[in-house]
């Protein structure tokens, strides 16, 4: 099985730079709290790391 990402986002975007408001969002996640998965790619990992501080990441099995 491929390894998956759970990502999480746990902090608020509102005083955050537009790029990484823009980041969060192209992972997909539009409210707080809310949880979406992707595969585990260098692409995604780089988006994570750029705003990590606004995350709870995960590696989960599908």
């Amino acid at each position: 099985m491929a390894k998956e990402l759970k990502i999480t986002q746990i902090r608020s975007t509102i005083k955050c730079k537009k790029s990484q408001k823009v980041t969060v969002r192209t992972l997909g996640i539009k409210k707080l709290n809310q949880t979406v998965y992707h595969k585990d790619t260098p692409q995604i990992r780089g988006m994570i790391l750029k705003v990590k501080h606004l995350l709870k990441v995960e590696e989960v099995e599908r």
